[in-house]
């Protein structure tokens, strides 16, 4: 018997109930009113109570730790849920990253929404199935093998009347942990996962009826802005407070060298941001942009690391008849949100409320109760959309600076960041620098490969990035820097006898790092996969082929063929040199994840050095498709975020600040730029899903920069590929 508290036994055990949220298939669950009445409910990973309320009328609410960014995961989660439960997907309501009412899935990031926090709440659903069917049996007296959930409700399979499952379970606790063994259905019995259902957060999103982090508001909120130090490191030296007494309103927080400004009206905070006047002392703590790759050399250096060793790289390499080298660079990027960080906090009477678009809002609520010195319990951080970040932007940061600013002024307080504060102050991509060795054997075959990288190391148990507001406040909070795993995909994906893959760590970055979409893997892969054609060249062989050669996995081959067949690839070895090329590239995501194939065709101008891309070709294979119309939407997103990052986007700074801090010293893609885009989705229903946030990114730099090399027979090694890099690239020639 399943075992069901009753709400009487539940309160006189003291527990929480979870109870009715209102209407189901709202977008923003976290804001309706009756939310609140769920606080309290478990948030333990092991309960389905934990992920899932049934309520009296017969809808669900799910409560999900993982956050949609734009992914499409508000969709493709109830998808999961609702095709086990048995149950309409306009009864299923969501409610993500609410630190008091959702389970700690972890940070939405490294491509774990969906195989995380998807497949957990999906053993929920089972699990919960399988309960109702219990309950259903003993309500309507048949076996359980003789019953399903249909519609919501529990029926006999040979037909007949059933129950819903409010009548079950409505306004009750299941009490059950998650079964791991609970049976999932069958994929010749899906009815709603693997289908192109539409994402139910658009139609108010393109008629900018949709409430954004921005868009929040409280009673007797104030508005406010940080003043960001001239240079990095600088000191307050002294405030002119009478430099903004004629803005109504306006009134200066000061905590050590933190410096911000309030005011009732959002122009007047602005205005007074402006006006205010300071003095700070000079520092000069940064190598510049442009000496980034000799500081990369030089160090000073934590330690050197084998990664990855078979066979004997060096003296295979020694012994080659055919040797070949090269050197890749990947700059520091900024993560280009297009809406500035922002966040409301409320900060009284010794609780907190943050309402936050960080990707982590359980991991914030830790941060936020060490920076306030509140207990967490006394925290709630509150996920709302904001603008995509794909990696710690400056959200947290935004986060934390109005949650200090509220509990300095003790009323609530909607903190914006400037376009100078998100391109000048959030956490970069950390720089890259591989060189690469490689020698083939008498038959044209890899012999050799040797991988040599310098990288800022990752600070082992780094709660969080350092962050801006508390440095400057002088708050303690631990210091290091966040990377993301970076070393991954930097060895060849096929048949290799002898690698060697040595990593150089560097103690630091040349500015404060954080994770950036598919971090590493998008410049590691672009040096393996360059380098990959450049011996297809040495060998005289088609790249598609030379590849295929060295490839035994079969869902590897069948990306590469499936790709190349999509853009009608001719085999031939390259360059042609017609100033119209074609490139292909391929990934097997951190080696266990998901499989991804590139194809590409551009049209260079050598007097000009400018770069057409006309056609982009991807086949994709992550496993179980759950929604392939947003499967599809990240693919293109991936290809069209990293062709920008490859042509275009490079942080630019001096000895003192970053220097790249608009769209015009920092540009990216734009909408003529946009290519012809072909979509080859490879769904395997009765594999895991596998992830597709990031993996479609990895190939595109190596695909574009093959793709160039075919056209012109110039090797581009140094990203963005400018105008003048490509110029001299041509000058060079295959060097």
């Amino acid at each position: 018997m399943t075992a069901l508290l009753t709400r009487r036994t539940l309160l006189k055990a003291g527990g929480a109930m979870v109870i009715g949220l209102g209407p189901a298939g709202r977008a923003l669950a976290q804001l309706a009113p009756a939310a609140e009445a769920a606080l309290g409910k478990t948030l333990d990973l092991n309960e389905v109570d934990g992920f899932i309320a049934v309520h009296a009328d017969g809808s669900v609410t799910l409560f999900c730790g993982k956050v949609d960014l734009g992914t499409g995961l508000r969709i493709a989660i109830p998808q999961m849920a609702a095709e086990e439960l048995g149950i309409g997907l306009n009864r299923i309501a969501m409610v993500e990253g609410d630190s008091a009412l959702t389970p700690n899935q972890g940070s939405t990031a490294g491509s774990t929404g969906i195989v995380r926090g998807g497949v957990q709440i999906r053993q929920a659903a089972a699990t919960a199935r399988e309960a109702l069917l219990r309950l259903g049996a003993e309500r309507l007296g048949r076996p359980a093998a003789e019953l399903d959930a249909i519609d919501g409700e529990i029926r006999p399979k040979a037909g007949g009347p059933g129950i819903g499952f409010g009548a079950l379970v409505g306004d009750r606790r299941f009490n059950l942990k998650l079964d791991a063994k609970a049976p999932l259905r069958t994929p010749d019995s899906y009815k709603l996962v693997g289908q192109p259902i539409a994402r139910p957060d658009v139609p108010a999103k393109v008629t900018g009826r949709h409430v954004y982090v921005h868009d929040f508001k409280l009673p007797g909120m104030l508005h406010a802005r940080v003043i960001r130090t001239p240079s990095v490191g600088a000191k307050l030296l002294e405030v002119d407070e009478a430099s903004i007494r004629d803005i109504p309103g306006a009134r200066i927080v000061r905590i050590n060298d933190f410096l911000a400004v309030v005011a009732g009206d959002e122009w007047d905070a602005v205005r007074a941001m402006r006006a205010l006047k300071a003095r700070w002392t000079e520092n000069t703590p940064l190598v510049g942009h442009e000496r980034v790759q000799d500081w990369m050399r030089a160090g000073p250096f934590m330690a050197d690391e084998v990664l990855s060793k078979k066979g004997d790289a060096g003296a295979s390499l020694a012994a080659s008849g055919q040797k070949l080298s090269g050197t890749y660079y990947w700059p520091l990027q900024t993560h280009g949100s297009m809406g500035p960080s922002c966040s409301v906090a409320d900060v009284r009477d010794g609780k907190a409320t943050i309402w936050s678009a960080s990707q982590g809002t359980h991991r914030l609520q830790q941060i936020c109760a060490r920076i306030l010195d509140l207990q967490p319990a006394n925290v709630r951080v509150v996920y709302l959309d904001g603008a995509g970040c794909y990696g710690m932007n400056g959200h947290d940061d935004a986060s934390v600076d109005a949650a200090m600013i509220s509990k300095a002024i003790g009323q609530p307080v909607r903190l914006q960041w400037m376009r100078e504060d998100e391109h000048g102050w959030d956490p970069k991509g950390p720089p890259q620098l591989l060189s690469l060795e490689g020698g083939l054997d008498s038959d044209g075959r890899i012999a050799a490969w040797r991988t040599e990288m310098w990288l800022p190391r990752a600070t082992a148990n780094l709660p969080n990035p350092p962050l801006l507001g508390p440095e400057a406040a002088n708050i303690p909070q631990m210091q290091g820097l966040s990377t993301g795993l970076i070393t991954q995909n930097a060895e060849p994906p096929y048949a290799v006898p002898n690698v060697q893959v040595l990593v150089h760590w560097l103690k630091d970055s040349p500015l404060r790092p954080s994770n950036i979409r598919a971090p590493g893997k998008v410049a590691n892969s672009f040096a393996v996969e360059s380098f990959i054609d450049d011996l297809a060249t040495a060998a005289r062989r088609d790249p598609v082929a030379f590849r295929l050669d060295g490839l035994s996995d079969p869902r590897g081959i069948e990306v590469l063929t499936r790709t190349a067949a999509l853009m009608g690839w001719q085999a031939r070895p390259s360059p042609q040199g017609s100033g119209v090329g074609r490139g292909i590239a391929y990934v097997h995501y951190k080696f266990n994840e998901t499989y991804v194939a590139i194809g590409m065709e551009v049209q260079v101008d050598r007097a000009t050095g400018a770069i057409r891309v006309q056609r982009v070709a991807c086949a994709h294979d992550c496993g179980l498709v759950i929604n392939p119309d947003a499967l599809r939407q990240q693919i293109e997103g991936n290809i069209l975020q990293t062709l920008s990052r490859t042509l275009f986007e490079e942080v630019t700074f001096d000895r003192g600040h970053v220097t790249s801090v608009d769209w015009m010293s920092y540009p990216i893609l734009t909408m003529p730029d946009v290519p012809e885009l072909l979509i080859d989705v490879i769904d395997r229903p009765n594999k895991p899903p596998l992830g597709a946030g990031e993996a479609a990114c990895a190939p595109v730099p190596a695909a574009l920069a093959n793709a160039i090399f075919d056209a012109v027979g110039a090797r581009l090694r140094t990203v963005p590929f400018t105008p003048d890099r490509v110029k001299a690239a041509i000058a060079r020639g295959f060097a």
